[in-house]
């Protein structure tokens, strides 16, 4: 079988994740936020956390996260204060503002989530998040073997 986009692992989840996104994106426009404000919505939920945490629970590139906080930082959602544990980090936390947006972000997610999942049944549902799962742990393992 050729492989083409029909039937690319790749590309059918790149594309579902950039229509994800975008839909997400409207639903948090009227919020002044953004769909990459989330992973660190939900990182920092819990109570600060450092950069290097923060991106690594959101699995992207340090100076992916840099520009991230900066930006959340400029729109008052976060704030940082130098790490007593280590002179040459930050942590990083929610400020009011942002932690008066969390239900409305949370349930944007579940709007956008259940607007998809509403097109399978539910049994089809709990079936893609299991094998989502697992095709991202396949991923994780790879990429973990690599810098071993």
């Amino acid at each position: 079988m050729a492989l083409n986009r029909e039937s690319s692992l790749g590309y059918l989840t790149n594309w579902a994740g950039r229509l994800l996104a975008r839909e997400l994106e409207r639903h948090l426009a009227h919020l002044g936020l953004a769909p990459a404000h989330m992973p660190v919505l939900f990182a920092l939920e819990a109570g600060e956390a450092s950069q290097k945490a923060i991106a690594e629970i959101a699995s992207v590139e340090q100076a992916t996260m840099t520009a991230t906080l900066n930006r959340m930082e400029r729109d008052g959602l976060i704030s940082r204060r130098p790490n007593p544990d280590d002179g040459r980090s930050q942590l990083v936390s929610l400020t009011p503002k942002a932690r008066n947006k969390l239900p409305q972000v949370e349930a944007a997610a579940r709007a956008v989530n259940a607007s998809v999942l509403d097109q399978l049944t539910p049994e089809e549902g709990e079936q893609y998040v299991v094998l989502i799962r697992k095709v991202i742990a396949a991923l994780q393992a790879l990429e973990g073997s690599r810098q071993a």
